[in-house]
């Protein structure tokens, strides 16, 4: 016992994860357009070679919901077959950021950006899983999940299964949210857990008209990657797929770790290390044609939580997984569809960051519509590029936030009219610049003293030298334009 002094705790926390898991497994597999098997698999990779790894000691990896809407649109275009070589290259991909210490960069992205991300996936999660719990096929784009709901309620209120089968959702997602207001020893069992079984038992005991989930066997859903699979990464297309699994699933994880170091006082996260992890648990499950897996925080918490202190935790997790999925198959083919989609409607609203987004609305206005925008963007086209349009909105407001200009003008009424910049000159500020320059008069001497700017980019500069060359009238003298160093400045 001296070689494992936390045996006892880490044994205890990996049945609380392994409960939490299994459940969130399924339903990402499911909701995703994949076998539920394949979740499973994740899970396992995730506990026998990430949890296995170093990097951040408590975290614990698998399928994750935020990941659901891109391995969606990817299995809808590309086919499941090459899901595994979309994985095995994000992993070889995050392996490479990871040996060239990338890693620590990822806590750099605007918080703004990923708190946009997460908003946006769940909305689209939220949307999708409610056609899911009626039974009815979703719309494949975001906006369309969305403006889609009104006609999609009033077909489920003309069908009786349809009724029964969101009652079942609903009931899944009311069970979540009420367990946690039940005695601490109920809640020993995780609320996931016991709303799908409470809902296999209702289907079961008044033989309800749902749909379950299909089951097709363990090694059965294990499929590497062909030469047919691999001949698909010539389409260009499917590298911005590779590209997105690989930079928001790592950054996921790291911000998931970032998050589980503030629930415990053990070591702390190396990022880098991290990274490789992650990277060799999303190899494997390429190899085996498995969902992408990022660190989970809600698998994360619970172990923390449970008290866990060590690997094991999430190692032991692993195995329970491996043993449920090997000996216990044909459990699955009893869980209804819409149980699952219910605890995932409960993980998209998780997702959605309200008190984030009502905090810098107060505090931060240009940060809460950064958050918004790539939000309303990953809905509206999809999740890649609306995370590009949240990056390169946070870059803009970055840039022109550190672009501070003042101009002073002073005109003494007799002599030359002085005209002092200081701060930052950089291009979006040219319109100001050239603005307020433009409108001196043209029949005065002007001298333009640029020995107050920290910065000036070759834009302004050349802006400012082409002003002052035309700005002067014929019988005037040129604009004398005065810098830090030893003035050239003065237009010929």
């Amino acid at each position: 016992m001296s070689r494992f002094p936390y045996l006892r705790q880490d044994f205890a926390a990996s049945i609380v994860v392994f409960l939490v898991a299994v459940p969130l497994c399924v339903g990402v597999a499911v909701a995703s357009g994949v076998p539920a098997e394949l979740g499973l698999v994740t899970g396992i990779v995730g506990g026998l070679v990430t949890g296995l790894m170093p990097g951040s000691s408590l975290q614990v990896s698998g399928p994750a919901a935020g990941l659901t809407v891109l391995v969606f649109e990817a299995v809808s275009e590309f086919g499941v077959a090459t899901l595994g070589v979309i994985v095995l290259i994000a992993g070889l991909l995050q392996l490479a950021m990871g040996f060239l210490r990338i890693g620590r960069w990822f806590r750099a992205i605007s918080v703004a950006v990923v708190e946009g991300m997460l908003c946006g996936i769940g909305l689209v999660i939220i949307a999708g899983q409610i056609y899911a719990a009626a039974g009815l096929k979703a719309p494949e784009t975001g906006i369309g999940k969305i403006i889609g709901l009104p006609g999609a309620f009033a077909d489920a209120l003309g069908s009786t299964e349809a009724l029964t089968s969101l009652a079942i959702g609903a009931g899944t997602v009311a069970v979540i949210v009420l367990w946690k207001k039940l005695p601490k020893k109920v809640q020993a069992v995780p609320g996931a857990l016991a709303a799908v079984v409470l809902a296999t038992l209702a289907s079961l005991a008044f033989s309800l008209p749902v749909v379950t989930v299909q089951v097709e066997g363990l090694l059965g859903v294990i499929q590497p990657p062909g030469a047919d699979a691999f001949g698909e990464l010539a389409t260009p297309a499917i590298w911005g797929t590779i590209v997105a699994f690989a930079l928001i699933a790592s950054a996921e994880s790291l911000f998931s770790a970032a998050a589980v170091d503030r629930l415990h006082d053990g070591p702390r996260t190396q990022y880098n290390k991290e990274m490789i992890a992650q990277g060799a648990g999303n190899t494997v499950c390429g190899l085996l044609g498995a969902l992408p897996m990022t660190a989970v925080i809600v698998r994360s918490s619970a172990n923390v939580q449970a008290g866990g202190k060590t690997k094991a935790s999430r190692v032991l997790h692993g195995v329970w997984i491996l043993l449920f999925a090997a000996a216990l198959p044909s459990a699955l083919a009893l869980i209804p569809l819409p149980a699952l989609a219910g605890i995932l409607v409960h993980a998209g609203w998780k997702l959605i960051p309200f008190r984030q987004i009502a905090e810098l609305w107060r505090d931060h206005k240009g940060e809460a519509l950064i958050l918004i925008v790539t939000a309303v963007s990953i809905v509206a086209v999809n999740m890649f590029e609306g995370v590009l349009i949240g990056l390169a909105l946070a870059v803009i407001k970055t840039a022109w936030e550190a672009s501070h200009l003042k101009l002073e003008v002073i005109d003494k009424g007799a002599g030359p009219i002085q005209a002092y910049l200081s701060g930052n000159a950089t291009f979006l500020r040219l319109p100001k610049i050239l603005g307020s320059l433009e409108a001196l008069p043209q029949d005065r001497p002007v001298e333009l003293d640029l020995s107050g700017l920290h910065h000036l980019d070759h834009a302004c500069r050349t802006a400012l030298e082409s002003w002052a060359e035309r700005h002067s009238a014929p019988d005037t003298e040129p604009v004398k334009v005065t810098t830090a160093q030893p003035a050239k400045a003065t237009a010929p």
